[in-house]
């Protein structure tokens, strides 16, 4: 097929790989994974994790697509509407995908199979959830072996979340400086002198350092059994779901505590729900979305929102809120707009840029202009441009110099934004945009539009 295009990063797994095809994305099946996927098939382990929404849901395909030698198998699965990556996600998204994947390790050994890896990046959110997607993880199982992923388990889930937990920090400058995982080298210098005391970092972290740097290893290695996997697998478990990274920040808590007016708040409630309804299409970016008060009546009007905030406590309450109150429409991730996620990867072609990723009818920017341009110092027409390149519908909020928020940003520096007006900021945005409607809100100066971008 002369339009197939093979995934960038799907190159590592001789079992087979991901590629592109119409618009769709499939996985082929090499002949050397036939047995394991076979097992996978006829133990029942495929359609039990796949109906516990465990494991990502695939059609099986007869047709050799790419016309390869090495072919065995087609597979299509259900299609991810939007691909993040581990470094985007909060503490409580990474914990969650690391409890699922030793949840499907405890279940595959059951059926006979085992999970020969253990990254983060065999893991999608979908739905408000996370689903495992990579079906050529598995393999026969061997109780005399221990598990060959125990390693990559640790660097890439155990040993951040610690991190994280110890610090309370998020974990994003963890996976962006470490994205196949922490050493444990590293690990364990970073982690405070009082996680010693914990006999799980202990056992996982210090001892596994200590070993790690013996030369000579044993000839004989003791045998392992299923029992002593299933303890593992447990005492990990009970470890990660002890963890949290729960802390205040500055934006945290942001509409309990620092919306001025219940009034208020209500009142932009209503604007917006009334702007939401007069945009074409189903899908929308909400950028700086905070603990995400806009992006659930977003979603509670049909539309599927992508929430981004760059303050992981923030995402962390939004997240926990989705799982809580079953909200399938909304997909939070931590995103620094002036540091957003790069093409990374081999060749920088592995990982795809956020920019390139995003692909929405609508965006929103609520109480963000001021925050880039007073708090970063872009300029009007950088955001205006920035803001046009997302979607061609914009809602977004413009608060004027006078108003408290912008005081605290300019109390500790010099007032350099003779521009930073409402009507400068209407001539930039027109470049660029239709302003179709514009609402005040009331009891304050602030400004909300709904745009259209031109041509």
């Amino acid at each position: 097929m002369a339009d197939h295009i093979r995934h960038p990063a799907s190159y590592k797994d001789p079992s087979g790989f991901i590629f592109e095809a119409s618009g769709k994305f499939y996985r082929q099946v090499n002949k050397i994974y036939a047995g394991h996927y076979d097992l996978l098939i006829k133990s029942g382990l495929s359609s039990f994790l796949q109906g516990k929404q465990l494991l990502l849901r695939h059609e099986e395909m007869t047709e050799n697509i790419l016309d390869s030698d090495d072919w065995y198998l087609t597979l299509l699965p259900e299609q991810i509407p939007f691909i993040s990556y581990p470094y985007e996600w909060c503490f409580e998204q990474l914990k969650d995908a690391a409890l699922l994947t030793l949840e499907i390790v405890k279940l595959s050994i059951d059926k006979g199979m085992i999970l020969k890896d253990a990254t983060p990046y065999n893991v999608q959110f979908l739905n408000g959830r996370p689903v495992f997607m990579d079906t050529l993880s598995f393999e026969k199982y061997d109780p005399s072996l221990p598990w060959i992923a125990y390693r990559q388990f640790c660097e890439s889930f155990l040993f951040p979340l610690l991190l994280s937990h110890y610090h309370k920090t998020g974990i994003q400058p963890f996976l962006n400086s470490y994205p196949n995982g922490i050493p444990v080298n590293i690990t364990a210098k970073l982690l405070p002198w009082k996680s010693r005391l914990n006999p799980g970092v202990s056992l996982h972290v210090f001892l596994q350092n200590k070993l790690s740097k013996k030369t000579k290893r044993s000839a004989t290695a003791s045998s392992f059994s299923k029992n002593k996997l299933f303890n593992l697998i447990s005492h990990l478990d009970g470890i990660i779901r002890d963890l949290n990274n729960t802390d205040k920040t500055e934006w945290s808590n942001y509409y309990s505590e620092s919306i001025s007016s219940r009034e208020y708040l209500g009142k932009k409630k209503e604007i917006i729900t009334n702007l939401l309804q007069k945009l074409d299409g189903r899908k929308l970016i909400d950028l700086g979305a905070n603990e995400g008060f806009f992006s659930c009546i977003a979603a509670e009007k049909k539309l599927a929102v992508i929430a981004i905030d760059k303050d992981d406590q923030c995402i962390n309450i939004l997240y926990k809120k989705v799982k809580e109150e079953n909200i399938t429409s909304i997909l939070p991730l931590c995103m620094d707009l002036m540091n957003p996620s790069t093409a990374s990867g081999f060749a920088n072609n592995e990982r795809a840029s956020f920019g390139e990723r995003i692909h929405t009818d609508a965006v929103m920017a609520l109480a963000l202009v001021h925050h880039l341009a007073i708090g970063y110092n872009l300029s009007l027409s950088q955001i205006a441009e920035y803001l046009s390149g997302f979607s061609p519908q914009l809602i977004i909020e413009f608060v004027p110099k006078e108003d408290e928020k912008v005081q605290l940003l300019l109390q500790n520096k010099k007032d350099i934004y003779p521009e930073y007006t409402r009507e400068h900021f209407e001539n930039i945005f027109r470049q660029r945009f239709t302003l179709i409607e514009k609402v005040q809100v009331p009891d304050s100066d602030r400004i909300i539009y709904l745009m259209k971008r031109l041509n």
